[in-house]
């Protein structure tokens, strides 16, 4: 039982009310993720995003417990538990290097939205003005839980096996642990981004030693820990001390849009940037600080239909790559977008070749363009490198933990299948998400989320919805202009 709500967490093998599958769950091997238990993922089109272990147009993943024991063309596996991935893409998670899951209660609210008031009509409604002043301020613990754990569950069905979870809500330790009793709760892999919080009783940066040496001693579980270094904020040295002091890696928002240039060069002028650093979004920076930060080996994270439409600026994913630097991808907020990986990849594609594409037709030099193996690289092991998790996911190799997603190629959207990569990036969705495995275990099986009350849940991210608005004074208007 939850102590921030009274949503009971299910045995994987409840459906929990969501959409009958197209085959039975309880049709799923017994035993699948316990120790010592072998399964079998027999026949699928497996692309492994490891280049040494390479690609099978019809291949084997064996799994033992939480890890990956071997991928091949044909894996005798005795007498393993076999899940038959016939017509199926076979490949490793999605990874979210950037997601404010706390905001799942106002989804879509802000979808027409700017970031900052520009002072005309229409952007009256802005992002920092209604989601940072207006509403996030007004979250209970209970409202950060259920947000949390029903975007999580989300992403599950959407093929998203890891999280860099960016909480802006630490108004007290107790928001923090509801936000972490969540991401354990959802059963994937997670990154709390601990970030800031607001009010008296916030605790932010100082309490990070508690949050680690409580819930992040240990770095054998699902659940790891960074630290939230945002340079508008006065303390942000502070964070950035003890983020180091920990050990883990320090993320922040770099946005232009809020006058963020001076302050990030004088970082980069001082030596400040490191391997541990993650940049989201690097729009509107100087070409001193982005050469400071390929230096050091820092880490970008793009939010490309965010930023197009959110004018934080143009996405820079050319400009990191001309510098050298793989980005990962991120969906930011669902308070504007919805927060799948097929959107990422299709909007990065398209963007990077739509540039490179108008170049070629001016006559003018023009970078090389992206391809579908090259997004799906930055949904994937780009984003394990970029939380420092790439020797546990990102890749189906041997030895790592078998967070593995099934894509159903034989579907309406999809057949006949004839090129893996390019049917993943250009024409699939979330219906396409067959089956998802994080650290052994069956999340999603055959098209049906398992270990959840999904109608229940609903219910209550329903009624936090309803107390935000009410505690914020604003109307619930469904087709507000």
């Amino acid at each position: 039982m939850c102590k921030f709500c009274d949503t009971r967490v299910k045995a994987p093998a409840d459906t929990g009310g969501t959409a009958a599958p197209r085959v039975s769950a309880g049709l799923m091997p017994a035993g699948i993720g316990q120790p010592g238990r072998k399964t079998l993922i027999r026949g699928g089109h497996v692309l492994s995003m490891d280049a040494d272990v390479g690609n099978f147009a019809k291949g084997d993943v064996l799994i033992e417990g939480s890890k990956i024991l071997a991928v091949g063309a044909q894996i005798d596996a005795g007498d393993a538990a076999v899940i038959d991935a016939t017509g199926h893409v076979v490949m490793p998670g999605f990874i979210d290097t950037h997601h404010h899951q706390f905001e799942t209660a106002l989804r879509s609210l802000l979808s027409d939205a700017i970031l900052v008031n520009d002072g005309r009509p229409e952007s009256t409604a802005n992002y920092y003005e209604w989601m940072l002043q207006k509403f996030s301020v007004l979250y209970r613990p209970q409202d950060v839980y259920i947000s949390e754990l029903f975007g999580g569950i989300a992403q599950i069905d959407a093929g998203v096996t890891t999280v860099m979870d960016v909480s802006q809500i630490h108004h007290s330790p107790e928001h923090t642990d509801a936000a972490i009793s969540a991401l354990r709760d959802t059963g994937r892999r997670a990154v709390l981004g601990y970030f800031e919080g607001w009010g008296d009783a916030a605790k932010y940066p100082g309490d990070a030693r508690r949050v680690k040496a409580e819930h992040f001693a240990s770095d054998d579980q699902l659940l790891t820990m960074i630290m939230g270094g945002e340079i508008y904020l006065p303390f942000h040295e502070e964070a950035w001390a003890i983020g180091r002091e920990l050990n883990i890696p320090i993320a922040l928002h770099v946005v232009g849009t809020f006058g963020m240039q001076p302050t990030f060069d004088g970082l980069a002028a001082a030596g400040k940037f490191g391997p541990d650093n993650i940049f989201i979004h690097m729009t509107g920076m100087s070409e001193m600080a982005w050469q400071a930060a390929a230096d050091a080996g820092s880490h970008i994270s793009l939010s490309v239909p965010i930023e197009m439409q959110m004018r934080h600026g143009e996405p820079p994913l050319q400009k990191a790559l001309d510098m050298g630097m793989q980005p990962s991808l991120s969906t930011d907020v669902e308070c504007t977008m919805t927060a799948d990986m097929f959107t990422q990849m299709r909007s990065t594609v398209t963007l990077q070749r739509m540039i490179a594409n108008e170049k070629a037709l001016r006559g003018e030099d023009y970078p090389k363009l992206l391809s579908a193996l090259d997004v799906i690289r930055f949904a994937t092991v780009e984003g394990a490198k970029g939380l420092k998790l790439d020797h546990k996911t990102g890749t189906l190799t041997p030895g790592k933990e078998a967070d593995v997603i099934l894509l159903d190629a034989t579907a309406l959207n999809v057949a006949p299948l004839n090129h893996v990569p390019g049917a993943v990036v250009t024409l699939m969705e979330r219906s396409n998400v067959s089956t998802v495995i994080c650290a052994g275990v069956v999340r999603k099986w055959q098209g049906a989320v398992l270990g959840h009350d999904i109608a229940k849940l609903r219910a209550e991210l329903e009624a936090s919805r309803d107390y935000l608005f009410e505690a914020a004074n604003v109307e619930q208007d469904l087709f507000r202009a």
